[in-house]
């Protein structure tokens, strides 16, 4: 990545190889269709999708694309994930792999709905 601090996930994306571009903005498209009233920022110096709260991150290593979940996600997909190197929060798909692409898709469903049922239920109040 270049030595300069994107402003936005469009200059971080810039700042890979076209191959790697290539990924990051198909992992950004899957965010982008599930939740697409989700806002874009840069947190941890990561791509980071804010739906409420941190809904998920991604980012660009030299073998892997990293994708943080949060740690509910993983528990919830961790037989999916286990062929991969993973942590509470986060998993490691690499490069020299096809991403599992509709894996992120069900994993950012997982979370949009998680987060939404958060919400205080209106409803509910009598």
């Amino acid at each position: 990545m270049k030595a300069t601090t994107p402003k936005n996930i469009d200059e971080y994306i810039a700042a890979f190889p076209p191959e790697v571009q290539e990924s990051l903005q198909k992992m950004r498209a899957i965010v982008r269709e599930v939740a697409p009233e989700a806002e874009e920022a840069l947190k941890y110096r990561m791509p980071t999708f804010v739906l409420q709260e941190n809904l998920v991150h991604f980012a660009a290593f030299d073998k892997h694309i990293g994708f943080y979940p949060t740690p509910s996600a993983m528990e919830a997909f961790r037989t999916d994930l286990k062929n991969y190197t993973h942590a509470k929060g986060s998993v490691q798909f690499p490069l020299n792999r096809p991403l599992p692409f509709a894996l992120v898709k069900s994993m950012v469903q997982f979370r949009v709905k998680e987060v939404r049922e958060k919400r205080p239920k209106q409803r509910q109040k009598r």
